[in-house]
């Protein structure tokens, strides 16, 4: 029992020394480009009551949660979304505001996952939601910071893929597919099943120019081209409004300067129910899973009170951390730092230097010398734990070793 409780749970692991680093500097970096945007800090509760990420709320899946009880005996969760939590605190604080709000966030969130799927059950998520503002502007403003924030953090070879809630929706509107059958489709079109996709469509009987499409979802996918051959295709009222909002939300980001880094996915499958317009995820190689996503979700603040048209998007800190290392790119973890080694007769100088050092911005550790241990022992934990220069302080010499 002793060893086992020196691991952790299946799912979650410890991070630290020059990983933490590394983390804390992503995290860092993000949430500046974030605040440069005009976006403003919020923290919301590890835990709340399980209402607010329930199936009428379109979150994650009851069975998916960390579900405990309070003295009361209400039911609460670990939060295993951070949208819902932002909509219900944006709706109880600014009930009344008509103009939008900006807000930024970072914190884990907790899904209890599948054991063989894999996946990390507590992972640190950093984003930002825009309430109040239902424009392609908004869209384009999100989207925008999404992609500068994972340019800041060095990661350069990536796509950010757009698809559009309504166009799937349109599709479902004219297939004449039944809710049981449109679940299924839904499972297969997540996990690009694309023959099992068509083996269901033929099956069903359903229309031919939509059919079409469905044999087609592969090809709709890539540049800006897609939409022109998604509008050749069958088309109604509500995949035509959702083709046009895609088209503007592009030209906006054309301005930006990041045309360059977006890709369509017209078959791509919103994760959660609440989302309402453009869904997007982030991908690149190391991974097969997004590194961010996001989307619009314009009904969900009402179902706290407030009808308030809005959109937002979370990094996965922890998967684009895992990137950034398999991609070998460097991560600037930790500032340069000294260990100042000093003799028992030494202290006062050691002290001294130490807060030179302290105020040149350069973090200091001071041990006293051990007579059980020569200087390559001290040489060999500095390289161990990173440090960049050692001091040793004895007699009147001050003895100084770069690394």
């Amino acid at each position: 029992m002793k060893k086992k409780l020196l691991h952790t749970p299946e799912g979650v692991r410890d991070i630290y020394n020059e990983e933490c680093a590394k983390k804390l500097h992503l995290q860092q970096t993000i949430h500046d480009t974030l605040k440069s945007y005009g976006y403003e800090d919020i923290q919301t509760p590890t835990f709340e009551f399980f209402d607010i990420f329930s199936k009428e709320h379109g979150s994650v899946a009851s069975n998916n949660m960390y579900k405990f009880f309070d003295r009361e005996g209400y039911t609460l969760v670990l939060r295993p979304d951070m949208t819902p939590a932002i909509a219900r605190a944006v709706s109880k604080y600014y009930m009344d505001e008509d103009m939008p709000v900006r807000f930024c966030y970072m914190g884990e969130t907790f899904v209890n996952h599948a054991e063989h799927q894999g996946k990390l059950k507590e992972i640190t998520q950093i984003g930002a939601e825009l309430v109040g503002d239902n424009k392609s502007d908004a869209d384009a403003e999100i989207l925008a910071m999404t992609i500068d924030s994972v340019l800041k953090c060095g990661l350069e070879d990536f796509r950010l893929d757009i698809g559009h809630v309504d166009y799937f929706h349109g599709l479902m509107e004219a297939s004449g597919l039944n809710d049981e059958q449109i679940e299924e489709l839904m499972q297969l079109l997540e996990n690009k099943n694309f023959f099992g996709v068509e083996e269901l469509i033929t099956s069903c009987n359903v229309p031919e120019g939509v059919k079409e499409i469905f044999t087609k979802l592969p090809e709709l996918s890539g540049s800006i081209e897609v939409i022109t051959k998604a509008r050749g295709l069958f088309t109604n009222e509500k995949i035509n409004n959702a083709l046009d909002r895609l088209e503007k939300v592009y030209k906006i980001l054309e301005y930006y300067g990041f045309e360059k880094y977006v890709s369509f996915d017209l078959g791509t499958i919103a994760n959660f129910d609440y989302y309402t317009g453009i869904i997007f995820k982030v991908y690149t190689y190391g991974t097969g899973n997004p590194i961010a996503r996001g989307g619009r979700y314009d009904n969900l603040l009402r179902q706290f009170g407030k009808d308030a048209a809005s959109i937002g998007f979370a990094i996965d800190l922890d998967q684009l951390l895992i990137v950034l290392s398999r991609q070998k790119i460097d991560v600037k973890g930790s500032t340069a730092k000294t260990l100042i080694i000093y003799d028992v007769d030494q202290t006062a100088e050691a002290v001294k230097q130490s807060f030179i050092s302290r105020d040149h911005g350069i973090p200091a550790v001071t041990m006293r010398k051990s007579s059980r241990m020569d200087m390559d022992a001290y040489v060999d934990y500095c390289k161990k734990l990173n440090f960049d220069t050692l001091v040793y302080i004895t007699g009147g010499d001050i003895i100084r070793k770069e690394f």
